[in-house]
């Protein structure tokens, strides 16, 4: 990675990070290169209303390939795989099935309490927002849809959804 790289990355990280504080879902890395492998760690900072969390179930955007999700002891993880809208083809082979949607169970993870949940994916090779979904279960009792999308110029959303900016890469397919 150049320099420059380096830096945009951490400016663009920095100032993410600020935006994304009063945000209770957050990334780990909230800035990477297109057309690199990323691994997307997403922070739950507390439950739901005083309730433990027991489920997060990720929206994987269209446009993140080969997602592989990472197993969290003490929870159960699904990540079927689905018919894709735009098939692609990856080292020879085309890719008609993949993972669109991530559920971890179990826990629990109390309310006072923080972790994370991950997995890894190919990011697009266009630059860019790239809005990730999340589903936050505590219990039968309260959830939250970390579902919302900041528009630039409005008031912050009351439940925004994590993004990863997409920063123009190198082209080598891999985070250096």
């Amino acid at each position: 990675m150049t320099m420059k790289t380096t830096l945009l990355l951490a400016a663009t990280a920095a100032l993410l990070s600020t935006t994304a504080a009063h945000a209770h879902v957050v990334l780990d890395q909230p800035a990477a290169l297109a057309g690199s492998t990323y691994k997307a760690t997403l922070r739950i900072g507390h439950g739901c209303d005083g309730r433990a969390t027991t489920l997060v179930r990720v929206f994987v955007p269209e446009a993140m390939r080969g997602v592989r999700p990472m197993p969290k002891a003490g929870w159960t993880l699904q990540a079927p795989k689905v018919p894709l809208a735009q098939p692609y083809d990856s080292h020879g082979k085309r890719i008609t099935e993949g993972v669109r949607e991530i559920t971890w169970e179990g826990g629990p993870l109390p309310d006072a309490w923080a972790d994370e949940f991950s997995f890894v994916a190919q990011l697009p090779s266009q630059p860019g927002p790239l809005p990730i979904k999340v589903l936050q279960q505590c219990g039968s009792e309260g959830r939250h849809e970390w579902f919302d999308i900041a528009v630039p110029g409005d008031k912050p959303p009351r439940s925004p959804a994590p993004v990863l900016e997409v920063l123009p890469g190198d082209g080598s397919g891999h985070q250096h």
